[in-house]
């Protein structure tokens, strides 16, 4: 246990160490706030009523990669004890942050395509709900092309508390609609090893390995001064047991959820 998380600090201060190399001058500094009808998380329902998702961060170029440190939050905006709810805080209080999660990534262009790869921490601060027991590594890979439909490959591994994997394809399209435009999306999610395990020990998000769920998604972004705001609708199609789990007592082969995202971004320097 005390080398995968020494494995996962070494990654962030490898992140760490490029970023005192690059110029100042040349970093970006970005920060997103989004409200949602609920928290779902690769097909799983988490918390089932309105929460905020802020994340901030710096990104800056080094040689032909790009690095970028970020840190992501979610926030249950209410007191969530009634008998139809559920919450990772265990709802005991509004405004509480039930989880937390450090970021790095490196990605480098490679022909039509772009590489990433990276760390993610996953911190739970309550005593109740999801604790500091479901604290977690991962590490991921990523391709995206430019091509028609935008493809996207990812693979995230948990290293630390399930010890194994998730992988997500997707594509994209945006159509113009006079000054705006639809961005249409699609996301397939599998899990392979992050199944229930025979060791008690290791934890599990998903009840089977296979297929979890598929996301569809409309989004019309638009900006408002120096703000970019994204209002999005997702439609679930739930393929695993967890990501059937909508609401306490209930189970769902869908689920619809959306709400929106305000975005900011800054370059420091003459040279973004």
């Amino acid at each position: 246990m005390l080398r995968r998380k020494l494995l996962g600090a070494a990654l962030v201060t490898v992140a760490v160490s490029a970023a005192a190399r690059t110029a100042r001058a040349q970093a970006t500094v970005g920060a997103d706030l989004s409200l949602f009808s609920g928290y779902v998380w690769r097909g799983i329902s988490v918390t089932n009523r309105p929460v905020g998702q802020p994340n901030a961060y710096v990104a800056f170029p080094a040689g032909n990669a790009s690095v970028t440190l970020g840190g992501w939050a979610n926030v249950d905006l209410g007191r969530y004890d009634d008998a139809d709810d559920f919450s990772q805080s265990g709802g005991v209080s509004s405004f509480n942050v039930s989880e937390f999660d450090p970021w790095a990534e490196v990605s480098v262009p490679a022909g039509k395509a772009t590489l990433a790869g990276g760390v993610i921490g996953y911190v739970f601060p309550n005593d109740f709900g999801a604790t500091d027991a479901f604290n977690t590594w991962e590490v991921y890979g990523k391709v995206g092309l430019s091509a028609p439909l935008s493809p996207k490959l990812a693979v995230y591994y948990d290293f630390d508390k399930v010890n194994g994997a998730y992988i997500e394809g997707s594509v994209a399209h945006s159509l113009p609609l006079g000054s705006v435009s639809l961005n249409l999306g699609a996301l397939a999610g599998l899990s392979a090893g992050q199944a229930e395990a025979d060791d008690p020990d290791e934890l599990n998000n998903y009840f089977e390995n296979g297929f979890t769920h598929l996301d569809l998604s409309a989004g019309v972004p638009f900006t408002a001064g120096i703000f970019s705001i994204t209002p999005v609708v997702h439609f679930l199609v739930n393929g695993d047991e967890v990501t059937k789990f909508t609401s306490p007592g209930d189970e769902s082969d869908v689920k619809l959820w959306g709400g929106l995202t305000i975005s900011w971004a800054r370059a420091l320097g003459a040279t973004p």
